[in-house]
């Protein structure tokens, strides 16, 4: 009986058949197969029924399977405790990121780079979706760590966090916007944009919740015309007339020629916030604890704050 042979039957029973089971495991078919009825064959006892279209354990094969996997937990705890010991990372590492949260504040695809190329054997996977799902994700051990909007007003219990990116909120618009009456108008309180076509991040960003948080708070409730994952596309609307972008501050178009004026949004003043989040249990894993710690660190040296920090006590998101 071999480890390999156990893993073939574990997953065989978990895909249900010998075909899935093959491409997860990135095997010829007739190959796995052979290599479960070696396992039967040493055992004297059929492990998988075969005669449905579902494969599925037999009575034996149900009371082996625990003992099957508690073998393979082992071995792979044998293996990763001899790799904390030589320093080699090995598993596999989620993170989440909010779409265009960083674009310009840190460049993920050479942190991820560099961090695959010191240590090869650890997997890591990216994946991006509105930051009240990533919560949600966190809270439920799917993800490791989130570059997140925080839509709370009070971070919920079981997850630690670090200010990354924190600025104000801001209306752009394009240079003929009555908005912008007086001449050298800077601000605008929030009342003004009630009845404006406004275009914003869309629900379950930080960004949104706080708009619409201080909107009720001014007893109105926003019209979004538009929305868009991404900052950019927000001003890219903006730029041709289609409305009022409500962006954080510095994320106006860099190719709008200028055609994008700013107002400071205040009374109140409404802040956009990244931060990097984790569960508040820690890491699940020495692998996503490196990963944190080298992640925190490479933060450190782009983390900034807009303006006025707090001084007008506005609500924070992203």
């Amino acid at each position: 009986m071999e480890l390999r042979q156990l893993r073939y039957f574990v997953t065989v029973v978990e895909e249900g058949g010998f075909t899935r089971a093959a491409a997860r495991l990135h095997l010829s078919q007739p190959g796995l197969s052979a290599q479960i009825g070696q396992l039967e064959k040493e055992l004297g006892q059929p492990l998988l029924d075969r005669s449905n279209r579902s494969v599925t354990a037999t009575e034996v094969g149900r009371a082996v399977l625990p003992y099957a996997r508690a073998a393979l937990a082992s071995a792979d705890a044998v293996q990763q405790t001899v790799d904390e010991h030589t320093g080699l990372l090995r598993g596999r590492v989620t993170l989440g990121l909010v779409s265009g949260a960083t674009s310009r504040a840190f460049d993920i695809a050479s942190f991820l780079a560099d961090f695959h190329g010191a240590h090869p054997a650890l997997e890591i996977a990216l994946t991006e979706d509105t930051s009240a799902r990533m919560q949600a994700a966190l809270l439920s051990g799917e993800i490791d760590i989130a570059l997140l909007g925080p839509t709370w007003e009070v971070p919920p219990p079981g997850i630690s966090h670090r200010t990354v990116i924190d600025a104000p909120l801001v209306a752009a618009v394009t240079s003929d916007d009555p908005l912008l009456t007086p001449a050298d108008r800077s601000s605008v309180p929030l009342a003004d944009l009630r009845g404006r076509r406004l275009i914003c991040l869309p629900r379950g960003t930080g960004v949104r919740a706080a708009l619409e948080r201080a909107c009720a708070q001014a007893g109105f409730r926003p019209h979004v015309a538009f929305e868009a994952a991404a900052p950019d596309v927000l001003a890219q609307l903006a730029a041709r007339g289609l409305g009022v972008a409500v962006l954080p501050l510095g994320e106006e178009d860099p190719d709008s020629g200028g055609a994008l004026r700013t107002l400071r949004i205040v009374e109140p003043g409404v802040r956009a916030r990244i931060v990097l989040a984790w569960s508040a249990a820690g890491p699940a894993s020495p692998a996503a604890q490196a990963f944190l710690d080298r992640l925190r660190e490479a933060l450190r040296s782009v983390s900034w704050r807009g303006p006025d920090q707090g001084s007008r006590g506005g609500i924070q998101a992203w």
